[in-house]
């Protein structure tokens, strides 16, 4: 192993490998090893608040590992190198981690030893060296924030296991493998003190969970003076509530982003959306919730001073046309638009894309254009500008779908964007004729919305220059700081970063990585319009009910905080009174005497004697110091609290803050007290009864069985060695009973984890009953023959079982996920049985076992993605329990058959490919779990039209545009899954079920080549098939049966490729070839390592779906929504 400069790094690298897909094994891009939350952003913005970045240092390390095949472990570390100051290895999974790929990570070597709350920012990249030839080297880049949670980040599928172990590949030379990382840090410095009014004169938005890309697009649009004084003359009242209105709550937010010192949350502004946690943690795209903001604004802005303010700024106009080239016929259609969306993908620069934008499509051959009154015509079809707006909004499409992939990629190529944007050059040549030439499209560059990160997630930040000035801001989430032109443009254009090489050597070329962090979206003013737009904005803007409200928040906000720093020097004393037992028990408490936190309580300072806060108990209930008895309270071993001592005239001598029973909270020491008074018949108080060491200090509960009510009744000091049959005429008295009334004692124990509640001997002594200071008696009448069958509860265990164990669930339908059906009170105890019978009570359907339900997921909220099995667990608290959490939300479903039937069913999603039909029919099978797929293929012919009647059909699994196994007709279905693979029907060839013996029976693929990292890559799509080859059939001769498969005309025709490709190499075959002579393999099961690859570019269109008999709903991905 060893520690060298860098050697040159290939300028053609993969750009867009995807980051930040924990646990996803699907996806190419880089992922963490521990299994963990999805980081929704790439970087922590509650640890980067208070940092800055320092300079950046890069080193290259290699790690040459021998007797590689034969390596017996797990995982692999590295030893330990050095960048900067910094510490790292590299971690590889020689047999994959959990893939049939090597896996391979970056970790941060020594984080065991680091303070709490570390991080470090690294661009790297991982790399398998190629030993035959340097060029094929395998390369991977990525970058994350490295932290405490996330230690390692890297490539779970970094590399085929086939291709590392194949010794022909070159990866691995006499049982040697050589890693390489490439690290490149930056030092970051903490500076707690950090205050970014202070230094930039500006404040930043807090950060939710994942909405950074809402807060650089609020500073955005804040920092546009013009719309921030038309947000702030929208009507609104001071009884508007801002969580309920949009209006207000953006206000607020621009008020306080104004004028407070410190960062702003934005919960009241997402509330007004109607969002609730789990849209704050789900990141969504900037472009839409720019869009969507808009239409929602300008929709509030109607019939009101500032109705019309989205249009003036943002809204500019375009023109469709098509103009017929050899007759005089034009047809015209002009469209509005409040942003523009331009292609990054192959454009070097803004002005790139708007060429492209304007671009002429020649209409003519197959593609005329019929125009009326002259049949089809040659035409030419393009767009131009009628007028700009005064605010233009400039969408990069970073993000684009790739056809070969069959996924989203982000595009991270260089692309240039001018501190000045000239709309009119090359003598307005974006224009329509109808455009008024005398405005002057200059725009000045304003914001520069940035993306950091990959298709899965990221980080989006913004850099602006409030006044069109020299000085740039980035605003990053919570922090402000000042950045210079360089940082704002020429790093957000893209495309590969060079790091220079820190360690001298013999060769000090520098690194080059793939920028991951990008411009998203261009803000440009118009220069004519600036002095309007970026226009002075002061309190005489403001609303004076806004200006009031907003100060007074200020000044709770400077109370609470001031509050907190002198927590230090007072104690909370809680004192709890029998008026709030009263109050408390059998409405808000049932078990134990109070709730601490709904009684009256004292601020002290800790010096302060206990006998003078006897004189502010005093003032506060109007009770005599004199008569004032105080009790502590103490947690038991059983987990209850309950009075346990009485103050002794030596504690109330002592500083509050000397107690030994004050326990210490985040903002707080809190002491905890009983106040013991006694009254007279006149209510007023009376002295207290002394009290020994003999007496026990009791509280009772009254139950009354009739009403299923519990209260308190009140307390008494009884001796150690008195029996409960004495005090029974008292318990009469308190509760209203006659004197002689026979009444039932128990005494409550406890009731976590489960209720404890048992009789009360009346005979034996409180001591022997081992009753002691705090102990809670539950009484009742004795219940007489005749009702005690008529009551739910008869006696008090019964009645606290059931409180301790009722639950109220809200049910909802699958369908509507969000909107409760119904509410139920149910028991946590009860059986699955109890519970599906229950609701389907509700429901009124007959056979509770057609009843299928789904637990809540708390995180998502959202259902589970599993339903419950039949009798799969035993109680509802079971049902409802969601790590550590108890949800109160269960989901329903009414089946057509009883769900156990069901669970013997398996349910297959089948694509059915018409012999001469281009659409596809998607059937959804149900049949017995121990069918054949025989059977399926019966129960599809019922369901589809077929090309013949005694047409036979075959199954086929589909994976990646390959066919991967063809189903024998005797195969049992238990064990098929169509989540991960495409399950395809079709009809069989005529030709193929008469195959002679030197016949072949061949797949058949689409593909396409890219290079990637220096490598031509194989990627096929479209639809595989299977294809006969005859005995001495050229590719001429198989061509022909191929164009006329696939009705591909001529012209396109001719531009096809057609190679063998085994283990993903083509080699490219002439018309004279023999085709068969090149396929050994007849047998159709398994991975084909051989087929015939049509290579071409992805211009044919996507073969259509129907679904047929569709049975189960989907969960589609969110869109922004604004409900209110």
């Amino acid at each position: 192993m060893t520690m060298m400069t860098p050697q040159p790094l290939d300028d053609d690298q993969q750009g867009d490998e995807e980051m930040l897909v924990p646990n996803s094994d699907s996806v190419e891009g880089p992922q963490p090893l521990v299994e963990g939350p999805l980081p929704m952003e790439e970087e922590n913005a509650g640890i980067l608040e208070n940092q800055v970045l320092g300079e950046l240092q890069a080193s290259r390390f290699s790690w040459t590992i021998e007797n590689f095949s034969r390596l017996n472990v797990k995982k692999l570390y590295s030893d330990v190198f050095a960048v900067g100051s910094y510490k790292w290895r590299v971690l590889i999974f020689p047999k994959g981690n959990n893939v049939n790929a090597l896996s391979m990570y970056l970790d941060a070597a020594d984080c065991a030893t680091l303070p709490y709350g570390w991080n470090r920012n690294a661009q790297f990249r991982l790399a398998i060296v190629n030993q035959m030839d340097n060029k094929l080297t395998m390369k991977k880049d990525s970058q994350h924030q490295f932290n405490q949670r996330e230690v390692d980040w890297g490539f779970t599928s970094f590399m085929p296991l086939s291709e590392l172990y194949d010794t022909n590949k070159g990866y691995l030379m006499n049982d040697t493998c050589i890693v390489e990382a490439d690290v490149a840090v930056r030092e970051v410095n903490d500076y707690w003190i950090y205050d970014s009014k202070k230094e930039t004169g500006f404040v930043g938005l807090k950060n939710q969970g994942a909405t950074c890309y809402m807060n650089s697009l609020l500073q955005t649009l804040y920092h546009i003076p013009y719309f921030r004084k038309a947000v702030y003359h929208m009507p609104t009242t001071e009884n508007d509530n801002p969580t309920g209105s949009i209006p207000l709550a953006l206000q607020s937010l621009f008020y306080k982003l104004q004028y407070h010192d410190t960062s702003v949350a934005t919960k009241e502004l997402t509330k007004s959306f109607g969002w609730d946690t789990y849209d704050s943690f789900m990141q969504h795209d900037v472009q839409e919730l720019n869009r969507v903001l808009s239409e929602k604004l300008e929709d509030k802005m109607k019939g009101t001073v500032v109705e019309g303010t989205i249009q003036k700024l943002f809204e500019g106009n375009h023109m469709n046309y098509i103009e017929c080239i050899n007759v005089d016929f034009k047809s015209t259609r002009k469209e509005s638009f409040y942003d523009l969306q331009l292609d990054v993908k192959g454009c070097k620069d803004v002005y790139a894309s708007f060429d492209k934008y304007v671009e002429v499509e020649r209409l003519e051959g197959d593609n005329k254009y019929h125009a009326e009154g002259h049949g089809m015509q040659d035409a030419k079809k393009g767009v131009l500008f009628i007028d700009f707006p005064p605010v233009l909004q400039l969408q990069l499409k970073r993000f684009e779908y790739d056809f070969m992939r069959d996924t989203m990629v982000k595009i991270n190529d260089r692309y240039e964007f001018p501190l000045e944007l000239d709309l009119d050059r090359d003598n307005g040549k974006y224009l329509s004729p109808d455009a008024d030439r005398s405005i002057r499209n200059l725009y000045i560059l304003h914001s520069v919305l940035v993306h950091s990160g990959g298709v899965q997630g990221g980080h989006y930040y913004a850099f602006i220059r409030p006044k069109l000035s020299d000085l740039w801001y980035k605003f990053d989430d919570e922090r402000v700081t000042k950045e210079d032109v360089e940082r704002a443009l020429e790093e957000q254009y893209g495309g590969e970063e060079e790091f220079p090489q820190t360690n001298p050597g013999y060769n000090n070329t520098p690194f080059k990585f793939t920028k991951c962090s990008n411009a998203y979206m261009l803000v440009y003013i118009r220069v004519s319009d600036k002095d309007k737009i970026i226009c002075d904005v002061d309190e005489k803007d403001i609303a004076e009910h806004l200006q009031i409200r907003l100060k007074k928040e200020q000044e709770e906000k400077e109370d609470k905080r001031r509050y907190k720093a002198q927590a230090h020097l007072y104690t909370i004393i809680k004192v709890a009174r029998d008026e709030d037992l009263k109050e408390q028990i059998g409405k808000d408490a049932y078990f134990d005497l109070v709730d601490h936190d709904k009684v009256r309580n004292f601020r002290i300072q800790k010096q302060m004697r206990f006998n003078i806060f006897k004189e502010e108990v005093a003032k506060e209930f109007g009770i005599p110091v004199q008569f004032q008895r105080f009790w502590m309270w103490a947690k038991r071993q059983n987990h209850t609290y309950r009075p346990n001592r009485p103050l002794t005239p030596q504690d109330e001598a002592q500083a509050v803050g000397s107690f030994r029973e004050i326990s210490s909270k985040v903002h707080g020491a809190e002491l905890k007290l009983f106040l013991e008074v006694e009254f007279g018949l006149d209510l007023q108080s009376i002295p207290l009864p002394e009290i020994t060491k003999d007496d026990i200090l009791l509280f009772f509960k009254l139950y009354d069985p009739e009403k299923e009510e519990l209260r308190y009744a009140g307390r008494l000091l009884v001796k150690g060695t008195a029996k409960p049959i004495e005090i029974l005429s008292k318990l009469n008295e308190m509760a209203g009973f006659a004197p002689d009334e026979e009444i039932e004692l128990f005494e409550e124990i406890k009731f976590e984890p489960s209720v404890m509640c048992e009789c009360l001997h009346k005979r034996a002594s409180f001591l022997s009953s081992q009753i002691e200071n705090g102990d809670i008696i539950c009484f009742q009448k004795r219940p007489s023959d005749k009702w005690k069958d008529k009551i739910r509860f008869p006696d008090v265990p019964s009645y606290l079982e059931y409180v301790k164990n009722r639950q109220v669930v809200h049910v909802r339908t699958l369908e509507r996920p969000r909107e409760d059906a119904f509410s139920l009170e149910l028991a946590k105890n009860h059986t699955y049985d109890d519970v599906v019978e229950k609701i389907a009570q509700q429901l009124g359907v007959e056979d509770p076992s057609k009843i299928r339900l789904t637990p809540h997921n708390c995180y998502s909220q959202q259902p589970k993605p599993n339903p419950i099995k039949y009798r799969s667990v035993d109680h509802l608290q079971d049902m409802l329990m969601h790590h550590n959490q108890i949800s109160d939300i269960l989901y329903y479903e009414v089946l057509d058959i009883p769900l156990p039937e069901l669970q013997c069913i398996k349910n297959l999603k089948v694509a059915f490919h018409h012999a001469t039909k281009d659409e596809a029919a998607v059937v959804n099978i149900r049949l017995p779990k121990q069918s054949t797929v025989g059977d399926v293929l019966n129960e599809i012919k019922k369901k589809v039209e077929l090309s013949q009647p005694n047409a036979e059909l075959r199954l086929l699994e589909v994976f990646c545009h390959k066919i991967y196994k063809i189903f024998p007709i005797l195969e049992k279905i238990e064990n098929i899954n169509d989540q991960y693979w495409t399950l395809r029907a079709e009809e069989i060839p005529e030709e193929e079920k008469n195959l002679g013996p030197n016949d072949h029976l061949i797949h058949v693929y689409h593909f396409t080549k890219e290079v990637s990292q220096n490598q031509v890559q194989v990627q096929n799509f479209g639809d595989p098939f299977l294809l006969v080859i005859h005995e001495g059939e050229t590719l001429a001769d198989v061509k022909l049966r191929i164009q006329k498969k696939l009705q591909v005309q001529d012209e396109e025709f001719s531009k096809w490729n057609f190679a063998l490709l085994s283990l993903g190499c083509p080699e490219y075959l002439e018309d004279s070839n023999v085709v068969s002579s090149r396929f050994q393999r007849i047998e159709v099961y398994g991975v084909w390592k051989q087929y015939l690859g049509l290579e071409h570019s992805v211009t044919t269109p996507k073969r259509a779906y129907t679904i047929v008999n569709q049975t189960r709903h989907t969960l589609d991905h969110q869109a922004v929504r604004i409900s209110n």
